[in-house]
């Protein structure tokens, strides 16, 4: 992960015109993001850690198995920020909950995957937009700085900066964000951070909502754009809003194939960190993985997807990647064998 983003480009273009490979394919593992809102409240009660031992979903099998028998190589751990510092706005991470959620991390870490390290806010605590009447950037960033002081050993851990900004100032949330990673930056930590922009981290809107002119001049303090990378979400139901079982499109005319000439005429990355649909859904086996093969036939300019999700949910979540599970063996379902996993192989 520590090396220039030319580079990433460079290496996706060596890998050929017969497959152009991304380079990461995983799932979501939920639930220390389980009680967040998306006005950025989250009732710490209502948190299911995505680990057995701690009463959730067994999440420590479930990535074992996607890495080991599926072959995927990312997982995105989403929490939330009042989790982080027991409800302490500024404060410092706390030792129990961070405990909780940094042995997720490094169990996520032990199956040789890379692991996101997502702050799930919408870009909010309790209502307060970050840097615009709400938490200030130095509060933003000093999160950030404290997890960036344990984790910039670890070149597999990515920091994703914010879980989907909306309705906010996209111009001033840049300036925010812009402060975030000069305080992860200041720590000496080199890892991989992902940027998102309004209306909900939207692949489809990513240009005309202001996001990339935001985004797009963020840097590191020595003016380099080295491991910054956008991040972007987009669902197949009718709204776009990943809580229908069915799809809709495949989202190549409309969101993507504008979204890789955008990237290609910057010469930037983007990774896809939330997709997913009904997990057996036919609409859905067709147009999630035509959507997956676009983004693979296009890793010049995307670094792969992260389906959505596991973890604690179950497996009658409407959009459930959770495998079925039966005296320790794991079956996955059809949605994430053929497109999730059948996209990356």
């Amino acid at each position: 992960m520590l090396y220039m983003l030319s580079s990433i480009v460079a290496a996706s273009a060596l890998l050929g015109s017969a497959h152009a490979r991304v380079k990461y394919a995983g799932v979501n593992i939920a639930g220390f993001d389980f009680g967040c809102g998306t006005d950025g409240t989250c009732n710490t009660a209502s948190v299911t850690p995505p680990l057995s031992f701690y009463g959730g979903g067994d999440g420590q099998g479930q990535m074992n198995h996607f890495v080991k028998d599926d072959g995927l190589n990312i997982f995105r751990l989403p929490v939330g920020w009042q989790w982080l510092t027991n409800n302490t706005l500024g404060g410092p991470l706390n030792p129990n909950n961070f405990g909780e959620y940094n042995t997720l991390v490094q169990i996520c870490l032990n199956t040789g995957a890379s692991c996101i390290v997502d702050i799930h806010n919408y870009a909010r605590w309790n209502g307060g937009i970050i840097g615009q009447g709400g938490p200030t950037d130095q509060q933003f960033a000093s999160v950030w700085s404290q997890l960036a002081n344990v984790y910039q050993g670890q070149s597999k851990v990515i920091f994703g900066i914010m879980n989907e900004p909306h309705d906010l100032n996209v111009s001033r949330w840049g300036e925010s964000v812009q402060v975030a990673v000069n305080a992860i930056r200041a720590t000496g930590a080199k890892n991989l951070i992902t940027l998102p922009g309004t209306n909900y981290a939207s692949a489809q809107n990513f240009v005309s909502s202001g996001s990339a002119a935001a985004l797009a001049p963020i840097t590191n303090p020595d003016g380099t754009k080295t491991n910054l990378v956008f991040d972007v979400h987009k669902y197949l139901d009718i709204d776009g809003s990943g809580t229908h079982t069915n799809c809709v499109t495949n989202n190549i005319n409309s969101t993507f194939e504008p979204l890789a000439e955008y990237l290609n005429s910057v010469g930037r990355m983007a990774i896809l960190s939330e997709t997913g649909g009904g997990p057996n859904d036919t609409s859905c086996l067709t147009d999630l993985c035509q959507e997956l093969q676009y983004i693979d036939e296009n890793a010049n300019v995307f670094l792969g997807w992260v389906g959505w999700a596991a973890g604690s949910f179950d497996t009658a979540y409407t959009i459930t990647e959770t495998p079925f599970e039966s005296n320790g063996k794991f079956t996955d379902r059809p949605l994430v064998t053929k497109c999730i996993v059948g996209e990356f192989k």
